[in-house]
C-alpha cells in the first residue's frame, strides 16, 4: 500500500480531462487557429521568395528591352543609331541587323560578328565629328539673331545632302526692316542727352523771364483808393511785393509805418492772393479771377465805369488793392470786401462778374 501511494502520479489535466473541460474548448480553438495561421504564413513567404527569384532572373531582360537574349545584331543596331544619324547610316545599320537576324534564323551560326576595337573607335570618332558639326551649325544660326551694329554681317551655313555635297547658303540682314522699336543704347543715350539739354535750356529761359521787371499798379484801400505804382521782378512773390509796397506807403501813412508785410493783403480781381504765390506763376498759368484776369497788372480802363458791352469779355484788369488785415476783418461783411475770397489755383472761377450780377460773356 505504501509503494502504491509513493509511485502514484496524478495525470496532467489536459483539454480532454474532466478538469480541462472548462478551458479545453477555448484552448483547442486557439491552437487550431495558430496552426492555420502558421500554414498561411509559410505559404505566403514561399510565394514572396519565388517572386523575388523570378524578378532576379528577369531583371536583365527588363533593362535590355524585354528580350533577355536580344541578338548582338539588334544591340549593335541600337548603338549605331543613337542620336541623330543620316538616312544612309540608318539604312546601313538596319540592313546589317536584318542580315544578322537572317543568319541566326537560317544557319544558327549565331549573330553577326562583333566589331573590332578599331571599328568601334572609328565609329565613335565619326559620331563626335557629326556632333561638333551640328553644334557649330547651331551656333552660326543663333548668331544671325544678334542685333549688333555690323551692317555687312554674313553667315555661312553648310548643308550636306545625301551624296555628301556641301552647299553654301548666305544669309544677311534686311536693311529695309524697321528696327526703331528695338532697344538701342546709343539712340537712348542720345535721346536722354537731348532731353537734358532742352530741360536746361527751358529752365534758363524761365529764369531769364523771372528776372524781367514788372510794373504793377495798385491802390491802397482804406475805404477810398490811393493809386500807386511800383516795380518788382516777375519772379518776386506777393510777400516780397507787399514789403516793397509797405516801405513806399510808410512815407505817407503812419499806420503802415508800424505794420509788417504779413499784416497786409493783396486783393486782385476780388481774390485775396496768398503771399507765397509769385507773379511768374500768375502769368505762366494765365490765372483768372472773379472779375478779370490775374496776369495783367497794367490798368487801361475801369470796367465798372461807363457803358459795358456784356457780349464781349474784357481783358482790362483792375488795380490790385492793398488793405490791412484788421480793416478787412472789420469790413468783410460790406461790399466790396464781401465778394473777396482766398485765391485757389485749382478752382475755375468761370465768367467775369461785377457787383455779383453783371456778367461779361466769353466769346
Amino acid at each position: 500500500m505504501g509503494d502504491f501511494q509513493a509511485n502514484f502520479a496524478r495525470p496532467d489535466a489536459g483539454i480532454d480531462t474532466v478538469e480541462g473541460n472548462l478551458a479545453g474548448q477555448r484552448a483547442a480553438g486557439l491552437q487550431k487557429r495558430r496552426q492555420k495561421e502558421q500554414v498561411e504564413f509559410e505559404a505566403k513567404r514561399a510565394r514572396i521568395v519565388a517572386d523575388n527569384e523570378r524578378s532576379k532572373q528577369n531583371i536583365g531582360a527588363k533593362f535590355s528591352g524585354g528580350d533577355g537574349g536580344a541578338s548582338v545584331a539588334e544591340r549593335t543596331f541600337r548603338e549605331a543609331t543613337v542620336g541623330l544619324v543620316t538616312a544612309e547610316d540608318f539604312r546601313r545599320a538596319a540592313e546589317d541587323a536584318k542580315g544578322g537576324r537572317k543568319k541566326k534564323e537560317n544557319g544558327g551560326e549565331g549573330a553577326a560578328a562583333p566589331k573590332t576595337e578599331d571599328e568601334l573607335e572609328a565609329e565613335r570618332i565619326r559620331r563626335e565629328k557629326k556632333s561638333k558639326k551640328k553644334k557649330k551649325k547651331k551656333n552660326r544660326m543663333m548668331s544671325t539673331l544678334s542685333f549688333a551694329a555690323e551692317d555687312e554681317m554674313l553667315v555661312t551655313m553648310a548643308a550636306e545632302d545625301d551624296d555628301g555635297f556641301k552647299k553654301n547658303l548666305r544669309a544677311r540682314k534686311d536693311p529695309a526692316v524697321d528696327t526703331s522699336f528695338l532697344p538701342d543704347r546709343e539712340r537712348e543715350e542720345a535721346a536722354a542727352s537731348e532731353s537734358r539739354r532742352l530741360a536746361a535750356e527751358w529752365k534758363a529761359k524761365q529764369e531769364e523771364i523771372k528776372r524781367q521787371k514788372l510794373e504793377i499798379t495798385y491802390s491802397y484801400w482804406d475805404g477810398s483808393g490811393h493809386r500807386r505804382t511800383c516795380t518788382v521782378s516777375k519772379g518776386s512773390s506777393v510777400g516780397q511785393f507787399l514789403e516793397v509796397v509797405r516801405e513806399d506807403l510808410a512815407k505817407e501813412f503812419r499806420e503802415i509805418a508800424n505794420a509788417t508785410s504779413d499784416a497786409l493783403l493783396y486783393v486782385k480781381e476780388d481774390l485775396i492772393i496768398p503771399q507765397d504765390i509769385s507773379f511768374y506763376d500768375l502769368i505762366a498759368t494765365k490765372a483768372r479771377g472773379k472779375s478779370g484776369p490775374l496776369f495783367n497788372f497794367d490798368v487801361r480802363d475801369d470796367v465798372r465805369i461807363g457803358a459795358i458791352d456784356v457780349r464781349v469779355e474784357k481783358d482790362e484788369s483792375h488795380p490790385g488793392k492793398i488793405v490791412e488785415r484788421r480793416w478787412y476783418d472789420r469790413n468783410k461783411h460790406i461790399f466790396p470786401a464781401s465778394r473777396w475770397e482766398i485765391f485757389d489755383p485749382t478752382k475755375d472761377y468761370g465768367r467775369y462778374t461785377i457787383h455779383g450780377g453783371e456778367v461779361n460773356i466769353k466769346n
